[in-house]
């Protein structure tokens, strides 16, 4: 699979079922890709895309790393996927599972040394791909000290460097800020005009990738839908498939693009301080983030930063990948301890203890404060779904009977009842997105936290579980809650926040509205 030209992929009556999975993720599948082709990938989440892409790079079966139970057949270049040839390029969902060198340019070379390249010819690839995704850093970067978009950018780059037959991207743009995003996105267009290269890509931004009718900005020629448990229900060029299929298909949570939800969001009441960062200095431990040439390898990861978050009230923060936003939110979530500067109670926070944050006993932190991390395997901690909601509300005091039937309602509005017995770890992105929100909103609104704090809490939706995510946030901001928010999601902003702090450089903004924002459907 190292020829020239593209790779072709056919798929007939393919179906993939997870090990310990009654219900198959996809089935029926028949699907031809000619060489050179761009395909965009759609489904709602949960819909099997992730799976299909692990399929067709060689992740799945009795030689792959995924186990289950196939049926039907998958080939590339007239052969099953895999064996180490070479030529297949995937981008996952999560960076940190694909980086494996200490350093950023080593991180990139990897795949050449493997492929046998020529230490003459692998640096200027290295350096070219580091180039073309914007990467703000020297070959020397430790991967330790970077951000999760800077390690999104950094794995484009090195599966980029490989100049694959095949390339497989799974939403390659989704923790990337919105330079970023269109950097990546100006790279995958030369890549279509200067190679032969057949790619499927996965993405929720559907209008930044298919354009209008003889766009430039096209990125696909063509767009396939999957349904979960099923094969394909729409395929064709992108314009006719939206006309013909989009109403159908935007019922079925696709971002369509002219048929965007609107959910229905009461305005925030507004309300007095609860968490206050005041003159916050962060800076990185020594030896993390050491460049070229630089003996400390202290980075400033935070300057003076002000914050303030307020009750009944929904803050976004916003800026460049690697400005110090999740930094921030872990101060605000007194999870973090600034070098410099204090994160205070306010407020009714500062009548259960008017200590800083990061100094509260974890048991008053979990009352008052809630976090979801960037990285949702970070927070569960039981074996199945239905336990994971389970969880922090039996052990708030919430009786059993209440606690069942609010699970049962979390289940149902964010789609995960049918997955309420399964382990957490097993989840496609989009649903363990799903469920590390969910647990944070599991004690019910009577007995959330005071302020809620969410790191890319959108990340991997569809319309409808979107919805759904963004209304039961404006329900805790409705009753009086804070919600504090780190994002890229435009319609997010537009949605639910009220206030932006943007963040630069490890500076924090003034606080400043946000123009259009709550212009969904008012409760």
């Amino acid at each position: 699979m190292s020829g020239p030209g593209g790779a072709r992929v056919d798929l007939s009556g393919w179906g993939w079922r997870h090990a310990g999975r009654s219900e198959w993720a996809l089935r029926g599948v028949d699907l031809a890709i000619e060489p050179g082709e761009r395909v965009l990938l759609l489904g709602a989440s949960g819909a099997g895309k992730s799976t299909l892409l692990h399929a067709m790079a060689g992740l799945t079966g009795d030689t792959g790393a995924i186990t289950g139970d196939a049926e039907g057949s998958l080939l590339v270049d007239g052969a099953p996927p895999g064996g180490g040839h070479g030529g297949i390029g995937l981008v996952g969902q999560d960076p940190e599972t694909q980086l494996v060198m200490a350093r950023a340019g080593d991180d990139v070379a990897f795949g050449l040394e493997n492929l046998g390249l020529a230490r003459e010819d692998i640096w200027p690839r290295v350096h070219a791909a580091l180039d073309g995704v914007g990467f703000p850093y020297g070959t020397g970067r430790p991967t330790a000290a970077l951000s999760g978009g800077e390690k999104q950018r950094l794995v484009v780059a090195g599966v980029l460097a490989l100049r694959p037959r095949l390339l497989l991207l799974d939403e390659p743009t989704a923790n990337l800020d919105p330079e970023g995003a269109a950097l990546v996105r100006a790279l995958l267009a030369d890549l279509a005009a200067t190679t032969e290269a057949t790619m499927v890509l996965v993405e929720h931004r559907v209008a930044d990738v298919v354009g209008g009718a003889g766009s430039a900005a096209a990125l696909v020629d063509r767009v396939v839908a999957v349904e979960p448990g099923g094969g394909v229900i729409a395929d064709g060029a992108p314009q006719e498939v939206f006309a013909e299929h989009g109403d159908r298909l935007a019922r079925r949570g696709l971002w369509i693009p002219g048929r965007e939800p609107a959910p229905r969001v009461a305005p925030g009441p507004g309300g007095g301080p609860l968490i206050e960062a005041a003159g916050c200095t962060v800076r990185s431990p020594a030896g993390i983030g050491v460049g070229a040439g630089r003996a400390s390898g202290r980075r400033t990861l935070l300057n003076a930063a002000d914050a303030e978050v307020r009750a009944g009230t929904a803050t976004a923060l916003t800026g460049p990948n690697g400005a110090g936003k999740s930094t921030l939110l872990m101060l605000l979530a007194g999870l973090a301890r600034p070098g410099a500067g204090a994160v205070l109670p306010r407020g009714r926070l500062a009548e259960a203890d008017r200590r800083p944050l990061a100094r509260w006993p974890a048991r008053t932190l979990s009352r008052h404060v809630g976090t979801v991390f960037q990285h949702a395997e970070d927070q569960f901690v039981t074996g199945t779904v239905r336990d994971e909601l389970c969880f922090a509300p039996l052990r708030a005091g919430m009786g059993e009977r209440e606690t069942a039937a609010w699970v049962d309602e979390l289940l149902e509005r964010l789609r995960l009842d049918p997955l309420a017995g399964v382990h957490p770890f097993t989840l496609s992105g989009g649903e363990k997105r799903r469920l590390s929100v969910a647990t944070a909103l599991s004690s019910g609104a009577a007995h959330a936290p005071d302020v809620l704090l969410l790191d890319e809490p959108t990340f991997g939706q569809d319309t409808r579980s979107w919805t759904e995510l963004v209304e039961l946030l404006a329900a805790l901001r409705a009753e009086g809650r804070a919600v504090v928010m780190c994002t890229h999601d435009e319609p997010l902003l537009r949605a639910l926040a009220d206030t932006e702090l943007r963040i630069t450089d490890g500076r924090v903004s003034a606080p400043a509205p946000i123009p259009g924002a709550a212009e969904g459907v008012q409760a």
